[in-house]
């Protein structure tokens, strides 16, 4: 099965990127975060890809980094989870969020992600929180202030995904502690790039 693909980035949106290697093209699923971080269209590019084979039909999921491809073969070990509900799963929110969310049975922040809900995420919590020893939360994935929730929940009302709204918000906020508008307008600034 396909673990690893490099080769020419020919098309990419969000959601998914064609990757041309040896003369064929491969259609690959990726979480939006892998899409923020692409390099341009006719770029080389180097995904780590989960191969998941049904008898209907044989998909390829992509990732940058080889962390981020585990956890979501962790998500898709819970019961209830496939790979589409996972790649949304990380699509809305950080991995070292979701981590940290896991590890400290938040259950709340885990419904904040579309289509998971309270059961869903009680058995995510449950099946995966002893299971992450190999993933290192950093410090970047703290608590978020109020305000700073309150900005990443108007972006995302916006339409923008959480994962797009956190790192606009976290780009945006200065060593003082803003005001709503004045981290809304640079956070809204920061997602628009």
């Amino acid at each position: 099965m396909i673990a690893h693909i490099r080769g020419k980035l020919i098309a990419k949106r969000p959601g998914q990127a064609v990757v041309e290697a040896g003369g064929i093209g491969y259609d690959i699923a990726i979480t939006v975060p892998t899409f923020s971080e692409l390099p341009t269209v006719g770029n080389e590019v180097a995904l780590h890809v989960h191969t998941h084979v049904r008898e209907d039909a044989i998909a390829l999921f992509g990732f940058l980094r080889a962390s981020e491809k585990q956890l979501f073969e962790k998500l898709i070990s819970v019961s209830g989870i496939g790979p589409k509900l996972a790649i949304t799963v990380l699509s809305g929110m950080a991995a070292e969020a979701m981590v940290g969310a896991l590890r400290s049975n938040d259950v709340a922040q885990l419904t904040k992600i579309p289509g998971i809900g309270k059961k869903t995420a009680e058995r995510m919590v449950l099946e995966l929180r002893d299971k992450l020893e190999a993933f290192a939360v950093s410090p970047a994935a703290a608590p978020v202030s109020a305000v700073e929730q309150d900005v990443i929940s108007a972006l995302e009302n916006l339409g923008y995904q959480r994962a797009i709204a956190e790192k606009a918000v976290a780009a945006a906020n200065g060593a003082d502690a803003p005001s709503f508008d004045e981290l809304f307008r640079k956070a809204l600034a920061q997602a628009r790039k």
